[in-house]
Formats: structure tokens, C-alpha cells, sequence
């Protein structure tokens, strides 16, 4: 199982990279709200919003932005429900995430994220 998970955690970095919206909505459950907190902003965004915002932007492959993934945790609550925490490069922010996963339908899927800038990465010219 925790191989599935680890797959899956790859194609979700995948397709934050390439911003491929065929792989996302594969990726997200239609269902899915995205939470932040910064800066006293307090952010709840529905998946279909996201998505709109992804659609619309440059993506950070196209961008030639560096690209550092990891998974930092993953807690199985049950057999078909995980929470994974990850780091990655976003363009310039380095980004933490925690994601509640669920296999729905046999398929891993993102049902809600949380995530938090945690600082920038410096960029070559």
C-alpha cells in the first residue's frame, strides 16, 4: 500500500509541475477544498477555483523552474485513508502540504490539502 501512496504522491508532483489538467482532475477529487493560513489571510478554495488558477498560469516547467519534491510523512488512519505531509518547490516557494487521501472507486485521490508557504528558494539567472 504505502508504495501505491508513494506513486500516487508522484503523480500529484507531476502535475503541479506540467500542470497537465487531465492528470489533475485524476489527482483531485472533484470534491477537494484547498486550506491555507498566511499572513492572517485565511484561505478556503474550492477545487473547481484552483483549478481555474492553474488553467490560466504559465507552469512552473514551462517557466524553467527547479523542482525539489519530497515526502516528509505519511500516517495510514485506515486501509483506504492516509494523511501525507510533503515538501516541494512551487516557482520561487517552497511549499508544504498535508494531504488526505482516500481511495475512492479503487483510484488514491486528494479529498482536502492544506498548505503553507514556508520560505523561497533563490533562482540562478
Amino acid at each position: 500500500m504505502l508504495d501505491d501512496i508513494r506513486h500516487f504522491l508522484q503523480q500529484y508532483f507531476d502535475v503541479l509541475q506540467n500542470q497537465d489538467l487531465q492528470r489533475f482532475d485524476q489527482v483531485f477529487h472533484p470534491a477537494c477544498v484547498l486550506y491555507s493560513q498566511q499572513d492572517d489571510v485565511t484561505v478556503v478554495r474550492p477545487l473547481a477555483e484552483y483549478r481555474r488558477m492553474v488553467e490560466a498560469r504559465k507552469s512552473p516547467q514551462e517557466g524553467g523552474y527547479g523542482r525539489q519534491d519530497e515526502i516528509l510523512m505519511l500516517d495510514v488512519l485506515a486501509p483506504d485513508m492516509v494523511l501525507a505531509k510533503v515538501r516541494l518547490q512551487l516557482f520561487d516557494n517552497v511549499m508544504v502540504d498535508h494531504l488526505n487521501l482516500m481511495r475512492v472507486d479503487g483510484r488514491w485521490r486528494i479529498m482536502a490539502k492544506h498548505f503553507y508557504r514556508a520560505g523561497s528558494v533563490a533562482r540562478n539567472a
